[in-house]
């Protein structure tokens, strides 16, 4: 009676599976389906809540869930330093196939870590460095920085622009020089005061560096930094701002004209698919305003009424290829001509850019 038994469970045991064989449960899926489970993880050098730099990103990541369905993992407020590696192998841990690292100071430690990992995917933001599995990423920020400097050029009274920036490298340099170049092409008079944090993120310490160049005369006050405290300093003041990073009006509606902002959803959803297709190649990828990657964001009522055609003519004229913003003759800031003319800069100059141009105020510590 045992022996029978036996039998018969592994009779219905077979022809369980042979009609399990027969139905939709065991159809290979697509490659593409497949890797749907394909899971993504992004580090933050800020709080996803600061409104700025790192919130950007974030919108850019739930974009990519909402297009792809892919998972996705995130750290916020992560070093700029070695602890970033273990990071980066902690969400490989947890089955991360791709990882976007959104910080120029997190590069090294990247590439370090992409030559240990040669079947994941590394993408690092705003550096020069590539491996066989790791892309650099950015975009023409100095585009929408020149319109925005249209804007204050416009709008100051006293032809004195605060400028509230991070860190002396090449990417926050080319962003001041831009800015300025747009005040001075509606305002030769004016100048473009930088006052250095040397932080991405410190709400505090933005808002007194800002504090301090209105109470030098800056009547704009503009960033590269990921939080509205300039701006907030400049509202307090009766003065008005430039954001950066994404439309912060809310944030200081008596002050704020317009920013520079970001939009990284597409991209990200265009390298994740890359990668779901099995399509994906190392690469570096610098888009400007006709990739929709950066744009000028609407301009407030605080922007000077002839502010918004001034910008339109000069928008289009960058869309068309007609006007390149580093064209000679240009001056650096003693005077002296350091872009030829007729001449543009390569990228490669651009991104290595090491010098102010005429009209701004402030040192390069080299």
């Amino acid at each position: 009676m045992l022996k029978r038994t036996v039998v018969f469970i592994l009779i219905l045991a077979l022809t369980a599976s042979v009609l399990a064989g027969c139905g939709n449960g065991s159809v290979e899926k697509p490659a593409s389906n497949v890797e749907n489970n394909l899971k993504v993880g992004f580090i933050y050098v800020g709080p996803i809540g600061d409104g700025g730099w790192s919130f950007a990103h974030n919108e850019g990541r739930l974009y990519l869930e909402k297009e792809l369905g892919v998972e996705t993992i995130y750290r916020e407020s992560v070093p700029e330093g070695p602890d970033v590696e273990k990071v980066m192998k902690d969400m490989i841990d947890q089955g991360a196939k791709v990882i976007f690292a959104t910080s120029f100071g997190y590069m090294d430690y990247m590439e370090k870590v992409s030559k240990e990992y040669p079947d994941i995917k590394f993408l690092h933001c705003s550096g020069y460095k590539t491996t066989e599995n790791m892309a650099n990423y950015f975009g023409r920020m100095y585009e929408p920085r020149y319109l925005s400097g249209i804007v204050a050029g416009l709008k100051t009274k006293s032809n004195n622009i605060g400028y509230v920036a991070a860190f002396e490298i090449p990417e926050v340099i080319r962003g001041i020089n831009a800015f300025t170049l747009g005040v001075r092409s509606v305002n030769p008079e004016a100048k473009v005061t930088v006052r250095w944090t040397h932080t991405w993120y410190d709400p505090v310490k933005e808002k007194e560096a800002a504090k301090a160049l209105l109470d030098e005369g800056a009547d704009v006050i503009a960033q590269h930094q990921d939080t509205a405290g300039p701006q907030q300093a400049a509202e307090e003041a009766g003065a008005f701002a430039v954001g950066y990073n994404t439309d912060s009006f809310d944030k200081a509606p008596g002050a704020y004209m317009t920013a520079p902002i970001w939009n990284w959803g597409p991209y990200y959803v265009e390298q994740v698919k890359a990668v779901m297709d099995n399509k994906w190649e190392s690469h570096s990828y610098w888009g400007g305003m006709k990739d929709g990657i950066v744009e000028l964001g609407a301009l407030s009522e605080n922007a000077p009424n002839d502010a918004s055609q001034r910008v339109e003519e000069v928008k289009e004229k960058i869309l068309n290829g007609e006007f390149n913003i580093f064209t000679g003759p240009l001056k650096d800031q003693d005077g002296n001509i350091a872009v030829e003319d007729g001449k543009v800069l390569t990228d490669t100059e651009m991104l290595s850019m090491n010098w102010f141009v005429e009209g701004v105020e402030g040192k390069i510590e080299k």
